[in-house]
């Protein structure tokens, strides 16, 4: 057995993720969770669900994280780390409040979230911290001790979360036929958001155009690509692009979008394009809808050769950054020096998301955070 390794004062880990739904009966429900205030039409729900409709009303993302879970678990025991792993979703089952109620039954007091969200923004970060704390208030009105809770900084530029992506465009450029491969585009793609989010996301020293979020995307992006061009002598050209984009079109968003891209790069003669996912931490709907059939539609329409590089999903190095997350965050509140490891030129995130990070347009409270009500 190896030698027991040090977590405290943590007792436990707390997966959060988004939740998805799971057959064709849970895909209305689950959109009507995701836009709870938002006045949308049932019917308009339905249509909106033709993407879950059309995989069987199933989101990939449940199986997913049970899959992190279980590698998690297997690298945590492999080498002594006794920490009990639980999961709770936003929108659904396992519901986040019901996790941590039965964390509390089960005597945790001090929980660190591992939220599957790399990266710096309101819907990558705060909104999850806001939704901590919509969960501690259910529980402080029952009447419940509340646990103190801590979020796992980003971990955007964490080699066990980087290489796993390197190694996938790699494979994704052997995939594509020899004759377009040494000309081919890499789209580096991630979620879409209205630029004001953007700017605003990250600490308030990093607010600006794009701000944090587009910041920290375009560092993975330079490293990824420098890696490739390391490893195969061949320098690929590259561009951020974004994707799954939900908003108001009079509401300006991140741009350009993965189709428009595809069609630009087609026109100016690029022979192939590798779709590189890094802004998504597993192979989820918007990855399966957005770029494996609507994208690759696009592509298939303007007889352009595409591949789709693979997300970190569970892959054991992303398991191996998330101990190594843990025992950091665990040093730092036990008044130890601690070096934490990040690649790239932007060095690693806060410990504490500090007070105006990724603000929200109409201000909520926010747990595991510098002006959580909850510390």
């Amino acid at each position: 057995m190896p030698d027991a390794l040090d977590a405290t004062p943590y007792d436990a880990l707390l997966l959060l993720s988004f939740g998805g739904p799971e057959g064709p009966d849970d895909v209305v429900p689950f959109l009507e969770n995701v836009t709870r205030g938002r006045g949308i039409p049932k019917e308009r729900l339905k249509e909106v669900g033709q993407h879950y409709f059309r995989f069987g009303g199933v989101s990939p993302i449940n199986d997913q994280n049970r899959a992190l879970l279980d590698a998690l678990r297997k690298d945590f025991a492999e080498h002594g780390l006794g920490l009990p792993v639980y999961w709770g979703n936003r929108n659904w089952a396992p519901y986040l409040t019901d996790t941590l109620r039965e964390m509390v039954a089960d005597g945790r007091r001090r929980i660190l979230v591992l939220a599957t969200s790399a990266y710096a923004s309101y819907s990558g970060c705060r909104q999850y911290r806001e939704n901590l704390a919509d969960a501690l208030a259910a529980l402080e009105s029952e009447g419940l001790q509340l646990p103190r809770i801590d979020k796992l900084r980003h971990y955007f530029n964490h080699p066990g979360f980087v290489e796993p992506m390197i190694d996938g465009v790699l494979r994704a450029l052997a995939d594509l036929p020899e004759h377009v491969r040494e000309g081919a585009h890499i789209a580096f793609t991630t979620h879409s958001v209205p630029t004001a989010a953007a700017d605003t996301s990250g600490p308030v020293e990093a607010h600006g155009e794009g701000g944090a979020y587009v910041a920290q995307h375009l560092d993975v992006a330079r490293l990824i690509a420098d890696a490739v061009r390391m490893r195969t002598g061949v320098g690929h050209p590259w561009r951020l692009v974004y994707q799954s984009r939900s908003g108001a079109p009079h509401i300006p968003w991140l741009e350009p979008d993965i189709c428009d891209h595809l069609e630009e790069r087609h026109a100016a003669g690029v022979p192939a394009v590798v779709m590189a996912p890094i802004g998504f931490v597993s192979d989820h709907m918007e990855v399966l809808y957005d770029l494996d059939t609507e994208a690759k539609a696009k592509a298939e329409e303007l007889g352009l050769p595409v591949r789709r590089s693979a997300t970190v999903g569970a892959d054991p190095r992303f398991a191996a950054a998330v101990r190594e997350l843990i025992l950091e965050r665990a040093a730092v509140e036990r008044g130890e020096d601690v070096t934490p490891c990040a690649l790239g030129t932007l060095g690693p995130s806060h410990q504490l998301c500090p007070a105006g990070c990724c603000p929200a347009r109409t201000p909520h409270p926010a747990a595991a955070g510098s002006d959580s009500p909850y510390a």
